[in-house]
């Protein structure tokens, strides 16, 4: 195990939000865990064929009398050396008592409904851990999204291109455009191979069909302008906090001119270092009349 987070703070500070980030990030994460599990689980993760490299486990006033194990734990957790982070949340008294109210949520502690009160006594009861974390984020005038970038920044790759995960498809227009596009270009503009007998069989992913689409009129143009406007997004979705992409290319009948530009896309993207599959939709369906 290379990785141990625990997630701790205020409720209604952002944790499932900042769990949720770190989900994105490939960690596997448990929410509300008994403290007193925790050696044993990271015992079991360290032992596991799966190789869980990277953990998140969240641990709140929310696990009652369990909580107050806390402590013990974490010295259990240093004489046994493993290495954990401790990561709190917090945000002003005005902050959580309005987000309470707009989510129309009762305090965890709460048994009748106020929040004052319970948001005092939770920030009381977690003094000592808050003094134990290793990093502390304030919440109080943090978007989801600035949230999210902050996760980012101190727990993901390196590199900002690892945190979007890409995934190129071709399709055709004659079976619709896939539902969960991020992005669509439409590449019926360029020469149909399925006129030309001897490529109709065949499909984008051979050379001769890419020979064919790529030295026709305008497809080297529009791959230009097309890989410039892509360079340009992809950063400014990864500064928002997005972390997939879909891009849909389509032509008549999803088997020649997408399958070929798709192909050239996903090769750019890799060469750019981003993480990319590609994928042809409906290269499966009838090829006899695919267009």
């Amino acid at each position: 195990m290379q990785s141990l987070i625990i997630v701790s703070g205020l409720s209604g500070a952002g944790k499932t939000q900042a769990v949720r980030c770190l989900e994105d990030m490939g960690y596997f994460c448990v929410d509300n865990i008994p403290p007193a599990l925790i050696p044993k689980f990271a015992e079991l993760c360290v032992q596991s064929k799966a190789e869980i490299k990277k953990i998140a486990l969240v641990v709140d006033v929310r696990g009652g009398e369990f909580f107050d194990s806390l402590s013990e734990v974490l010295a259990e957790l240093d004489q046994s050396d493993v290495r954990y982070h401790i990561l709190f949340l917090e945000a002003s008294d005005e902050t959580l008592i309005r987000r309470f109210k707009e989510s129309r949520r009762s305090h965890p502690l709460s048994p009748d409904g106020e929040v004052l009160q319970w948001v005092l006594k939770e920030r009381k009861k977690l003094e000592e851990l808050r003094g134990l974390a290793h990093k502390i984020i304030d919440t109080s005038t943090m978007s989801p999204a600035q949230l999210k970038e902050e996760m980012n920044n101190l727990y993901g790759d390196s590199a900002d291109t690892s945190r979007l995960r890409v995934t190129v498809v071709s399709f055709g227009y004659k079976y619709g455009i896939p539902m969960d596009s991020d992005l669509v270009f439409d590449v019926r503009f360029l020469p149909n191979p399925h006129y030309d007998p001897v490529l109709r069989p065949l499909t984008g992913n051979h050379p001769d069909v890419q020979n064919f689409v790529l030295s026709t009129p305008g497809a080297t143009g529009f791959m230009d302008k097309l890989f410039e406007l892509i360079e340009f997004l992809l950063p400014q979705y990864v500064k928002e906090g997005k972390t997939t992409l879909m891009i849909a290319v389509g032509c008549t009948g999803g088997k020649h001119r997408s399958v070929t530009l798709a192909n050239k896309l996903t090769e750019y993207l890799k060469n750019k270092s981003y993480r990319v599959k590609v994928r042809h939709r409906d290269l499966d369906r009838d090829a006899g009349t695919g267009k």
